[in-house]
C-alpha cells in the first residue's frame, strides 16, 4: 500500500437502525472497498433471511452470529479511498449493551460521521451544515444527487479556511488532517493479540504516537516484556514504519500469545518507555450518577483500550468545572454535575499517561451499571519501578547487535 495519500480514522454513529450500517456498506462497496460478486453473494443471503433491506450492512456485518442477530458488535474495520484520503471506516455500534465496544472505537477515530434519520422532527437542520443521502439507494453520496433539487450544497467556515460541496464523499475530503506527532515516543496501545500459524504472536493496535518498524526493540506495559518486532503490518501489507493513526499487525519473537492482552501498552526500549501506573491523578467529571461518589469507589475504566476496576482512593478536591479553580478541599462525596481531582488506583496492573504528555492515554471514561458515569482527563501519573519483567533472547541479540 503506497503512503502518499494521509490515512484517517472514520467512526460512523448514530441511534439503532438510523441506516449506519447501511450507508457506510453503500458507501464503502460505491468507493471500490468490496467487489460486486460479494455483494451478490450479500444480497442473496440477505433475502434468504427475510432480511432484504440490509444488503448494505450486511458487507458490515461479516461475523457469522452478528448476521443472525442483526445488529453489529464487533467493531470491523473497512477501508476505501477519497481524492485526498485513505479512509478506514469504524462503525461504532448503537446499542447500549455495546457501548464500551463504541468507547474503544471512538477513542480511535480521527472524525465521526453522525448519521440521522430523515423523518420528520428527528433533527433540527437549523445552523449545522449537513448532507442529505440516501444510504439505500446511494443518492449524494458521490456526486450531486438529481432527487433533492430543494438542496443547495453545505458549507462550513473555519479559521483554516472555507470549505463547501453537496455530497458526502466531498464533505469527507474536507475534513482537516489530523496532526499526526510522530516526534514523541511510541505509544501503541493493544487492541487484540492473535497467533498466526506460520509467523507467531501477532499483537494488533493502533499507533497512537511515534512510529513502529521492524527490528525495534519494544517493551510492553504494564507487564515490562521486552521483545524485538520482526514485521509490521498494515491491511496485510508489510510496512517499513508505521505511523501515529496507522491500524497495525506487528510480529514478537519468542512471546506466547497467553503473555500478552488487550490494553498492554508497547513502547521503544530506547525512548522514554510505557510503564505501569501505581496511581494517577485526574480531573473527573461526573456526568451521571444516581448516588454519591465518595472515596473508595471502584467503577472500571476504559482508557485506551484498557479495562479495568480503578479505587477512586482520594476525592480531594472539588473544582469549577471551567476554570478548574478549587471550590472546596476533601470533599465528602461529589456528584452528578460536579468536578474533582482524584487520586485512582488501579485493582489491575495498568498503563496510562498525563494527558499533556500523551493525550490518547490520558483521558478515560468511568462506566458502572453500564453507562458512563463520569469521564477523566489524567493530570499526573506516579510510575511504578520498571524492573523484574522477561526479556526475550531475540531482543537480547538485537540489542547487541545495535552496540
Amino acid at each position: 500500500m503506497a503512503k502518499e495519500k494521509v490515512h484517517i480514522n472514520i467512526v460512523v454513529i448514530g441511534h439503532v437502525d438510523s441506516g449506519k450500517s447501511t450507508t457506510t456498506g453503500h458507501l464503502i462497496y460505491k468507493c471500490g472497498g468490496i467487489d460486486k460478486r460479494t455483494i451478490e453473494k450479500f444480497e442473496k443471503e440477505a433475502q434468504e433471511m427475510g432480511k432484504g433491506s440490509f444488503k448494505y450492512a450486511w458487507v458490515l456485518d461479516k461475523l457469522k452470529a452478528e448476521r443472525e442477530r442483526g445488529i453489529t458488535i464487533d467493531i470491523a474495520l473497512w477501508k476505501f479511498e477519497t481524492a485526498k484520503y485513505y479512509v478506514t471506516i469504524i462503525d461504532a455500534p448503537g446499542h447500549r449493551d455495546f457501548i464500551k465496544n463504541m468507547i474503544t472505537g471512538t477513542s480511535q477515530a480521527d472524525c465521526a460521521v453522525l448519521i440521522v434519520a430523515a423523518g420528520t422532527g428527528e433533527f433540527e437542520a437549523a445552523a449545522v451544515a449537513f448532507v442529505p443521502i440516501s444510504g439505500w439507494h446511494g443518492d449524494n453520496m458521490l456526486e450531486p444527487s438529481t432527487n433533492m433539487p430543494w438542496f443547495k450544497g453545505w458549507a462550513v467556515e473555519r479559521k483554516e479556511g472555507k470549505a463547501d460541496g453537496k455530497c458526502l464523499i466531498e464533505a469527507l475530503d474536507a475534513i482537516l488532517p489530523p496532526s499526526r506527532p510522530t516526534d514523541k515516543p511510541l505509544r501503541l496501545p493493544l487492541q487484540d493479540v492473535y497467533k498466526i500459524g506460520g509467523i507467531g504472536t501477532v499483537p494488533v493496535g493502533r499507533v497512537e504516537t511515534g512510529v513502529i518498524k521492524p527490528g525495534m526493540v519494544v517493551v510492553f506495559a504494564p507487564v515490562n516484556l521486552t521483545t524485538e518486532v520482526k514485521s509490521v503490518e498494515m491491511h496485510h501489507e508489510a510496512l517499513q514504519e508505521a505511523v501515529p493513526g496507522d491500524n497495525v499487525g506487528f510480529n514478537v519473537k519468542n512471546v506466547s500469545v497467553k503473555e500478552l492482552r488487550r490494553g498492554y501498552v508497547a513502547g521503544d526500549t530506547k525512548n522514554n518507555p510505557p510503564r505501569g501506573a501505581a496511581d494517577f491523578t485526574a480531573q473527573v467529571i461526573v456526568l451521571n450518577h444516581p448516588g454519591q461518589i465518595s472515596n473508595g469507589y471502584t467503577p472500571v475504566l476504559d482508557c485506551h483500550t484498557a479495562h479495568i476496576a480503578c479505587k477512586f482512593a482520594e476525592i480531594k478536591e472539588k473544582v469549577d468545572r471551567r476554570s478548574g479553580k478549587s471550590v472546596e478541599d476533601n470533599p465528602k462525596s461529589i456528584k452528578s454535575g460536579d468536578a474533582a481531582m482524584v487520586v485512582l488506583i488501579p485493582s489491575k496492573p495498568l498503563c496510562v499517561e498525563s494527558f499533556s504528555d500523551f493525550p490518547p492515554l490520558g483521558r478515560f471514561a468511568v462506566r458502572d451499571m453500564r453507562q458512563t458515569v463520569a469521564v477523566g482527563v489524567i493530570k499526573a501519573v506516579t510510575f511504578k519501578d520498571a524492573s523484574g519483567g522477561k526479556t526475550t533472547k531475540a531482543a537480547e541479540k538485537a540489542t547487541k547487535a545495535k552496540k
